[in-house]
Formats: C-alpha cells, structure tokens, sequence
C-alpha cells in the first residue's frame, strides 16, 4: 500500500505536532504585550455580549419594563421605582442605554462573525477549487472574484439589501455576498503553490476523491492567511452592518445593533442628549479597534518577515 507524504502543518513545520504548533503562535503573539491586552479586551467584550440577557440591568425590548416617562434621562440618574440607576442614561422610550448596549452588541457581534465565516467557507471552497482544477474552471471563478472586487462593498450591500429587506438573516447574506471575493482570491493564490508539491500530485495520482485533497490536504495548509484575513474582515463586517443600520435598511427596531443604537440617538445630538449616540459609538469604536489590532497581531505571527 502506497502511503501519501504527510500534509505540512501550521508554520511549514511538517515535524511539529498541531498542539505543538499553535504553543509557538501564543508565544509570539504573547510578545506584544498591546496585543495580549487587547486579546484579553476582546474576551471581555465577547463574554458580556453573550451573557447580556443575564447581566443586563432591564431588557430593553420588554415593553412591561419600560417607562416612558423616564425617557431622555441623564447618566447616573436613579430610576423613578428605586430599584436601579441609569448609570448611561434612557433613550427616548425609557430604555436603560446600558443594557440596550450590551443587547445591541451581542447583535453586532453575532451579525459580524456568522458572516465572517460563512464568506470563507464559500470563498475559501471556490478559491481552493480553481486553484486545483485550473483553465476553464478558474478562469470563470476569478472573473467573478474580479467583478464582485470590481464594485464597490456599501453599494453592493445596499442594493441587495433595497432588494431583501431589513433583517438580520438579509443583512448576513448580503455581508457574505459582499465579502467572500477577498477569500476566494486569497485561498487560492495559497492553493496554487501548495497544489504543485508532491503529496498532492500523489493524492490525485492515487485517484483521491477531489472533496478529500481539497478538505484534508490543501485546506489546513491554507487556513493561516485565511485565519489572519477572517479575524480583521470580522471587523469589516461589524462597521459595514452598522453602516447599513445607521442608513436604515440593516437591522429591523425590535433587535437593533449598535449601529442603530448611534442612527436613533443621532437626531437628539443636537438638543444636548449626547449620550444616545456617545456611549454606542463608544462600544462600536472600542471592539472594531480591539479585533483589529489582533488580527494585526496574528499577521505578524503568521508572516514575521511581513513586519516592519
């Protein structure tokens, strides 16, 4: 029985065990001491988003809790019943912005992610599927991955939205439309060299079925410049469907995003009520600059000679 040479791991250390390798990454990623704080923001930031229905002082969206009467109010005003202090203020229908927040942020960061990984398994699949099989094949893929790089992300997002609607589900697809071009061309330029060495030709030589060289071979040695790019497109994600709820057409009222959070506060700016508006775009500021700067982090670990 002929066996396949064995498939490059993480860090093209073939001799390294995966556990092994991912130790090697945390010790270079841990070098940045910027970057380990800003690793630790964002595990914050992740664990307050999911247990928002727990920790949140009101749920924002039950109409039994809310007071309209309490609507408009400053930071650190105590609620009328006692029970609870506005340490961000209300909105305009009695709405503790505290909780509307970590609400709007789990939203957010839900639309973000799903988006961000659904785009590089469609991106990644296409991407890795022309390199393999080249001429025709390719040739129509890239041409697609050219014309949707072609336009511009926001108008293409908008016009898919205009078309679908508002809702979470549309706003995901149309981030997944929007996005997936960039892994496509990304998986592939990694897929065409990594397509050319022995253990693949082996494989194809062998007769292994197409899904299996594409999954088991050249996708693990792919992953890290699809890893690196995925952690900052998750950051694209998050400020492109904020764009689109701060426009109107992404997220619907009843589940809103901190995107929406900033539109609905915005017209109230000018009266004096800053805050709508100041403490979203707060949150929205500090988790895209805290994934950025990781995924900046994992660049550099990934691609030492890429540093400056």
């Amino acid at each position: 029985m002929v066996n396949l040479p064995e498939t490059p791991s993480i860090h093209n250390a073939a001799t390294d065990r995966p556990e092994a390798a991912w130790r090697r990454v945390w010790r270079d990623y841990r070098g940045s001491p910027v970057a380990v704080v800003m690793l630790a923001l964002l595990g914050v930031i992740l664990v307050l988003a999911l247990l928002a229905p727990l920790i949140s002082p009101q749920n924002p969206y039950d109409l039994m809790q809310l007071d309209i009467m309490e609507g408009l109010l400053p930071p650190g005003t105590e609620a009328s019943s006692g029970d609870m202090i506005y340490h961000l203020g209300t909105d305009d229908q009695g709405r503790d912005m505290l909780s509307a927040i970590l609400h709007g942020l789990r939203i957010s960061l839900f639309v973000g992610v799903v988006s961000a990984v659904c785009a590089v398994l469609v991106g990644a699949t296409l991407g890795l599927f022309a390199a393999y099989r080249g001429g025709r094949t390719e040739s129509v893929i890239m041409r697609l991955v050219d014309l949707q790089l072609s336009f511009p992300t926001i108008l293409v997002a908008l016009m898919i939205l205009a078309f679908l609607g508002k809702g979470i589900s549309n706003v995901i697809l149309a981030l997944i439309i929007v996005e997936w071009a960039t892994y496509a061309r990304t998986a592939r330029g990694t897929a065409l060299v990594e397509s050319r060495r022995e253990y693949i030709e082996a494989a194809h030589c062998l007769g292994v079925p197409l899904y299996r060289i594409i999954f088991r071979h050249l996708l693990p040695n792919c992953m890290t410049p699809l890893i690196v790019i995925g952690t900052v497109q998750i950051a694209r994600a998050i400020t492109l469907e904020a764009t689109l709820s701060f426009l109107g057409i992404g997220v619907p009222v009843t589940e809103p995003s901190l995107g929406l959070l900033i539109a609905n506060g915005y017209q109230y700016m000018f009266a004096g009520q800053y805050w709508l508006s100041f403490f979203p775009g707060i949150a929205l500021l500090v988790t895209i600059v805290a994934i950025n700067l990781v995924g900046d982090r994992l660049r550099d670990v990934f691609n030492p000679k890429g540093q400056a």
